[in-house]
């Protein structure tokens, strides 16, 4: 077996850059090659400690590829395939776009596949377990297996199609779910910290935003699960029942517009912008920075203006 006998994470890689490394080439410590666009293959049997290739024009991996600890490959996006039996501790595909599906065998304890908008399954034998996995963004991807059984975290967000977990899931920690096909949790993850977007909220924000009431929002402290509780709502109702101050009245040709605001102690208050669209007669509330001052400000604002002189539409739609 070929070995490098200087620096593993200069001599190496430009050994490999080059074309020149051997088969079976040796790392000891990390291998850095991330941002190495045109990085195209790396060499047969080649072995290490941890290996970055992250944003390079990988199309796929030897198959006798050993890496013991952490497997970056985030952003390769012309990437379409691991190969078989791949065993590390961490492994990082996230936003490689091209990859349908992860390998038979795959063994990990952590792994971040977000991003990943073409994966559609698992393989039918695998082991992730007592780690995370990260599957946020997976558009295409409809289930998850059933031999998940124990994980620490678990990002769901952005899985629309994900409409349920395996039934012997186990989770310590928590659970992301905002953008995802997520009803309910089941009677075993009822302990489970649930998130939207990194804020931890409580079920009836997850999953019962009818039961929700403008009172009990303005009543929470924590000025992140505050804004959470408000989209959940809905800022048409929480408007309404918050009794939203008038700041400012005017006409445009979908009729009247209004500037509402409600203040929030410890926190930018929320102004929107009350407005009916003039071909087709519905009704739009949108929110606006909290400096907005009339109605004409805060139209200019949406239209991308900064100076509202210089907002003067022929005719406003």
């Amino acid at each position: 077996m070929a070995k490098a006998t200087s620096d593993p994470s200069l001599a190496a890689a430009d050994l490999i850059l080059s074309g020149k490394a051997p088969a079976g080439l040796h790392v000891d410590g990390k291998l850095n090659l991330a941002g190495k666009s045109k990085l195209q293959q790396l060499p047969a049997g080649l072995t290490c400690y941890e290996l970055n290739a992250s944003q390079a024009s990988l199309e796929s991996l030897p198959a006798d590829l050993s890496v013991e600890c952490v497997l970056e490959l985030e952003g390769c996006s012309k990437l379409q395939s691991l190969p078989a039996n791949l065993k590390v501790g961490t492994l990082n595909i996230a936003n490689c776009t091209n990859i349908t599906e992860l390998p038979e065998g795959l063994d990990v304890w952590f792994l971040n596949a977000s991003g990943c908008t073409k994966l559609t399954h698992f393989p039918r034998r695998a082991n992730i377990a007592r780690g995370s996995l990260n599957v946020n963004g997976c558009r295409s991807l409809v289930a998850l297996p059933d031999y998940l059984t124990e994980l620490g975290t678990l990002d769901i967000g952005n899985c629309p199609q994900l409409t349920a977990l395996p039934p012997r899931l186990n989770i310590s920690s928590w659970i992301e779910i905002a953008g995802s096909g997520l009803t309910e949790l089941p009677a075993q993850l009822q302990h489970v910290g649930i998130r939207w977007r990194g804020v931890l909220i409580d079920q009836i924000t997850a999953f019962s935003p009818e039961k929700l009431n403008a009172k009990k929002v303005l009543a929470e402290r924590n000025a992140e699960r505050r804004r959470v509780m408000i989209e959940r709502m809905g800022f048409e109702r929480f408007m309404h029942e918050a009794d939203a101050r008038r700041l400012d009245t005017d006409r445009d040709p979908g009729g009247l517009r209004e500037l509402l605001q409600v203040p929030m102690k410890g926190d930018e208050d929320i102004v929107c912008l009350s407005v009916n669209c003039p071909s087709t007669g519905r009704h739009y509330l949108l929110r606006v920075p909290p400096t907005m001052k009339s109605c004409h400000q805060a139209a200019a604002w949406i239209a991308g203006f900064d100076d509202p002189k210089l907002y003067k539409p022929i005719k406003e739609t």
